[in-house]
């Protein structure tokens, strides 16, 4: 072989070493998802105290399907008694009767980040928020909710925007004479 090209496949083939190497990616960061050191318990603590008492501020209240709101209690006492299975099958079945209302969603959601499922909280909170009043405390839960899931998930960023979007849902009530 001529030296000529065995100089230049030498190069040709050191050059594509140095391009697969800067291509791979590094193991330590690629590699490495972001683990959430945040408890489940704890971030649906800071959601629920986020609403409020609600005192001199407009809050949305819609009219509610007594069977809805029995299943909504059930989950309720089956939580607070550590049964989050059937906290969970309770808010199932009501959102069977009912797929649409954001405070039945938001507590499904709420129930979904104590089962660690962070893409389901995401999803119900977000579609809360859509179907809700986008104003008063559940919207500050909803937001909050995605500031929880963000800030578990290393997403500072998110959860700053989500945090602003949550502030923006205090709206005072009409005056009363």
């Amino acid at each position: 072989m001529h030296p000529f090209r065995l100089a230049f496949r030498l190069s040709a083939l050191s050059a594509a070493l140095v391009l697969v190497a800067c291509a791979s990616p590094s193991p330590t960061t690629a590699d490495a998802a972001p683990v959430s050191t945040i408890p489940p318990a704890t971030m649906v603590q800071a959601i629920r105290a986020s609403a409020g008492d609600g005192d001199g501020e407009l809050a949305v209240q819609p009219l509610r399907d007594p069977m809805v709101e029995d299943l909504r209690a059930r989950a309720v006492t089956l939580e607070a008694q550590g049964d989050l299975a059937g906290a969970v099958a309770a808010l199932d079945e009501a959102m069977t009767i009912v797929d649409s209302d954001p405070a039945l969603l938001q507590e499904r959601a709420e129930l979904a980040i104590l089962q660690n499922d962070l893409p389901k909280a995401t999803q119900l909170a977000e579609r809360a928020y859509a179907l809700g009043a986008q104003v008063g405390p559940l919207c500050r839960r909803h937001w909050v909710t995605l500031e929880q899931v963000r800030l578990s998930t290393g997403d500072a960023e998110g959860a700053t925007q989500a945090r602003g979007q949550a502030d923006g849902c205090r709206v005072a009530g009409p005056n009363r004479y």
